[in-house]
């Protein structure tokens, strides 16, 4: 620790008095951090009654400004050192005229207290773009949990529509050929087809969902649903024993991928309940096919007899088509009608 004490200089004190006084600065040093207000008044103060420790003032004065929080406090306490410093000189300095010593004063006082507002914004500086970068990188951390959690449910529901609508399709059919096996072998044929081009479809969409989940392999091309694939879907149903209408009003023109497979998904998990819970009641899909918006609406009667199949329900058919809805800002709507079912969706269409 550099102490200003040298044996040729006059003090108001004795020397040893001096060489104390450095001592006492010195050692206030050690806690400079943690208080550097009451160190900078008690440096102030001490040494202007004593003398001695300039070099230890000077490192106050730098602490001062650097680990003060109040920016105030710290232009006071330097205020007030540069007025004591010119106003009651070391005696070596009394000669000298005032201007000389507020000069002195000034260099003696600015500098550390320059340096240390640097230093301490610096600091402050470093601290918050740590802080900054830290919030950051948490907030990438929750828009990563929720991308992961958006994508679980997409797969989910992309699984449900693939799993469950095509499997429950194939038990009904797989029943029809069951039933007609022995007296019409012909149709018997015609079923079995029909259960085997379903089920490649679903292998297909279900590679399509896993292609996806396979680090490093490219997402496969997903074929963008028309009108005729809802014939089709409607046709499979119609084959499966269900007594069902496709109604279309309005100009049959290319709808946007999104759209075209939000209805074909929509239209397929309503037949699916359908044949889940209605059996062979008489049902009936509409499309009615607008310029601003195109809206769906799959109603079955009153069943006539339950369902001869047991097939599982799982309860989250109605919030998987809702939820594709709302993502594309359509509304949506299910419930009772007449003693049987009703499922409406509106779905809008971009601009042109």
């Amino acid at each position: 620790m550099l102490l200003w004490f040298t044996p040729q200089q006059d003090f108001w004190l004795p020397p040893w008095a001096v060489s104390a006084a450095c001592v006492v600065v010195g050692l206030a040093l050690i806690v400079r951090r943690r208080h550097p207000v009451g160190l900078a008044v008690f440096a102030v103060s001490f040494g202007t009654v004593t003398g001695g420790g300039a070099i230890g003032f000077l490192i106050m004065l730098y602490s001062l400004a650097a680990y003060a929080m109040s920016r105030r406090t710290v232009v006071s306490i330097a205020v007030a050192g540069y007025v004591l410093s010119v106003v009651f000189p070391a005696p070596a300095a009394t000669n000298d005229g005032i201007g000389v010593r507020a000069i002195y004063a000034v260099a003696f006082v600015a500098v550390p207290v320059l340096l240390g507002l640097y230093m301490g914004a610096r600091k402050q500086l470093v601290v918050s773009l740590q802080e900054r970068a830290a919030r950051l990188e948490r907030e990438r951390h929750l828009l990563a949990e929720r991308a992961r959690g958006e994508e679980r449910t997409r797969i989910a529901r992309e699984m449900h529509d693939v799993v469950a609508n095509r499997i429950s399709v194939m038990v009904v059919h797989a029943g029809a050929l069951r039933a007609i096996a022995a007296r019409d072998p012909g149709r018997a044929a015609e079923t079995a087809t029909v259960i085997g081009d379903m089920g490649r479809q679903a292998l297909d969409e279900l590679r399509h969902v896993i292609g996806v989940l396979r680090q490093g392999e490219e997402i496969l091309p997903e074929e963008n649903a028309t009108l005729e694939h809802v014939r089709e879907l409607v046709g499979q149903s119609g084959a499966a024993g269900l007594r069902v209408d496709l109604a279309v009003l309005g100009e049959e023109r290319p709808m946007p991928p999104a759209v075209g497979r939000t209805v074909y998904r929509l239209v397929q998990e309503a037949l699916t309940n359908v044949h889940k819970h209605a059996g062979a009641a008489d049902t009936r899909v509409g499309l009615v096919l607008q310029a601003e918006a195109v809206e769906i609406e799959v109603v079955n009667a009153v069943p006539t007899a339950v369902p001869a199949h047991a097939l599982p329900s799982g309860g989250n058919g109605l919030v998987g088509m809702r939820e594709r809805v709302t993502a594309l800002g359509g509304g949506f709507e299910a419930g009772p009608l007449d003693g049987g079912w009703a499922v409406r969706a509106r779905l809008p269409l971009p601009a042109p």
